[in-house]
């Protein structure tokens, strides 16, 4: 039997590739980021994962390579939306093109990949959909005025898609991730802290993995994961 689809947004070195890693263990993965260099090495890992170059705050494009997966993978009964643009810094400080591009990439690409995604989920009665968030989705820190609105808005319409698809038997939910990711950019920055100050990305990855093949009976539609001494 061929293996099932999944699509997944936002492909970098941490919480990306360590999705598309852990889903290729039994799925064809679709793997979007913006350049195909991001990818490449990723792709040579395994048969089963995909690359496919776009930047998703282009909708014209992003319309394009979902075509391409479908013809090439066939549609599919995952999609992960992991893609995220961040803006920090006081609300007098925010470029309005930089907040109007973050919100596609976080928000209008996500409600995109849905609107392409879900047809086929609703006739098979069956598929998840699931974006990779933060607890900026639930406050407005004085430094997140350019962050914290488009998070907010992602997980919102994450919550309308699981109450219009769940009767379906369309699973949606929305996983927050309240820490620093392990990755090596934030490992150089922050030097003095230790290992498990760190989200693990394969950690995530095996979180995310749970939420998408939960049974029917016992769905969550929040979760919020973080390293055990994480102050909150």
């Amino acid at each position: 039997m061929a293996k099932k689809v999944c699509v997944v947004t936002g492909v970098g070195p941490g919480t990306g590739a360590a999705i598309a890693r852990r889903f290729s263990k039994e799925y064809e993965v679709a793997m979007i980021a913006r350049t195909y260099e991001r990818l490449s090495k990723l792709e040579q890992e395994n048969i089963s994962l995909h690359a496919y170059a776009c930047d998703i705050s282009n909708l014209l494009l992003l319309d394009n390579v979902y075509a391409h997966i479908v013809h090439d993978l066939g549609h599919p009964a995952v999609l992960i939306h992991n893609a995220v643009m961040g803006m920090f810094g006081s609300f007098e400080d925010i470029d309005s093109d930089r907040f109007e591009k973050a919100f596609r990439v976080n928000v209008t690409s996500f409600l995109r990949l849905a609107q392409l995604a879900a047809p086929n989920m609703i006739e098979d009665e069956r598929g998840t959909i699931v974006c990779t968030g933060n607890t900026a989705a639930y406050r407005g820190s004085p430094n997140f005025a350019g962050f914290a609105p488009t998070k907010a808005a992602q997980r919102v319409l994450a919550e309308s898609l699981a109450r219009t698809l769940g009767p379906s038997g369309i699973h949606v939910a929305y996983v927050a991730i309240d820490a620093v990711i392990s990755v090596p950019r934030n490992r150089k920055a922050m030097q003095d802290k230790p290992n498990e100050f760190f989200a693990q990305p394969e950690d995530i990855a095996e979180h995310v993995w749970h939420v998408v093949h939960q049974p029917k009976s016992t769905w969550t539609f929040d979760s919020i994961i973080r390293p055990f001494g994480e102050r909150w």
